[in-house]
């Protein structure tokens, strides 16, 4: 016998009918007839009763079938073992990454990734990261790490890095350097340095003004944390940014946190659940190197759902 044969088999059973089964597997009753006539030659006995309209498994066949079943799934598990392993021998994978991103674990899951696979071809793009997931969405990037204010990004799996608060930023002697805990009202009224709309950080601050009626002077914008920083530094307006990312110039600004902006801006991965083993293969890698002791410079947190 032949996995064909079993095919055929199992088709007829569950459709009952041998036409409905020759259509099911795209060959003429004849040839599923044919075919299932040499199996039963090969077993010894008969799987239908064909004495009716409807095809009726005999005695025998109700006793063949859920082996033939588990014969065809078997043969179709050692054909996507071998598929996976062509994949990760040889093969492509896409990378997103936020622009003017500095994340030192990612780098180390593809240097972990590579030396693994040597045989898969990486490449790695910068973009903003509602493209990026435009990019996932569609299949074009296989996995991208992204600046978001939700870990919802419908339909998409995420893996978060990073969650944090919003702070304020200013150079010392300024009168939100210090003082009693800093609220999006003791923003009123001065001008504020923050991310560009569609940006994460941008979502959580304007959805926290928003909640409150609030409606801040957005004074100066850049995409750039490094840029929003210096801004505020040179006395042009207070910034807004991560926790993290106020902290890289802890030498030039005081950053406090903005106490009733309680919904964190987000780092994370994000993929399509239905990737395949490459793809899995390097979130391995992904999760060691985020999990493990070194650096994490974020990028700016760009939302990643256009919606």
């Amino acid at each position: 016998m032949d996995l064909r044969q079993l095919e055929y088999f199992v088709a007829v059973a569950e459709e009952r009918n041998f036409t409905r089964a020759a259509e099911r597997v795209h060959i003429s009753q004849s040839g599923v007839s044919a075919q299932i006539r040499r199996l039963e030659r090969e077993l010894g006995g008969e799987l239908f009763d064909r004495s009716a309209r409807t095809a009726t498994l005999t005695v025998a066949g109700k006793a063949a079938l859920e082996h033939a079943r588990a014969a065809l799934a078997a043969a179709g598990a050692v054909g996507q073992a071998v598929g996976e392993v062509t994949a990760l021998i040889r093969g492509r994978l896409t990378v997103g990454m936020v622009i003017g991103c500095t994340v030192t674990p990612l780098f180390e899951a593809l240097a972990a990734f590579h030396r693994a696979h040597p045989g898969v071809e990486l490449e790695l793009l910068e973009d903003s990261s509602d493209r990026l997931v435009e990019e996932v969405r569609a299949g074009a990037i296989d996995l991208a790490l992204i600046g978001t204010a939700t870990d919802d990004l419908g339909g998409l799996d995420t893996l978060t890095i990073i969650s944090e608060r919003l702070v304020v930023a200013v150079p010392a002697g300024h009168p939100l350097a210090e003082g009693p805990p800093v609220t999006l009202r003791d923003l009123a009224g001065r001008s504020v340095i923050c991310m560009p709309p569609g940006t994460g950080l941008r979502t959580v601050f304007d959805g926290a003004c928003a909640a409150q009626g609030l409606h801040p002077v957005i004074a100066l914008q850049a995409s750039a944390a490094e840029a929003v920083a210096d801004l505020a530094a040179r006395g042009l307006g207070v910034a807004v940014l991560s926790e993290s990312m106020a902290a890289r110039y802890r030498d030039r600004l005081t950053a406090r946190i903005i106490e009733d902006v309680e919904t964190p801006a987000l780092l994370a991965l994000a993929w399509r659940n239905t990737r395949g083993p490459a793809v899995r293969e390097l979130l391995t890698h992904a999760r060691r190197a985020f999990a493990g002791p070194g650096p994490v410079v974020p990028p700016q947190p760009v939302a990643a759902d256009p919606g």
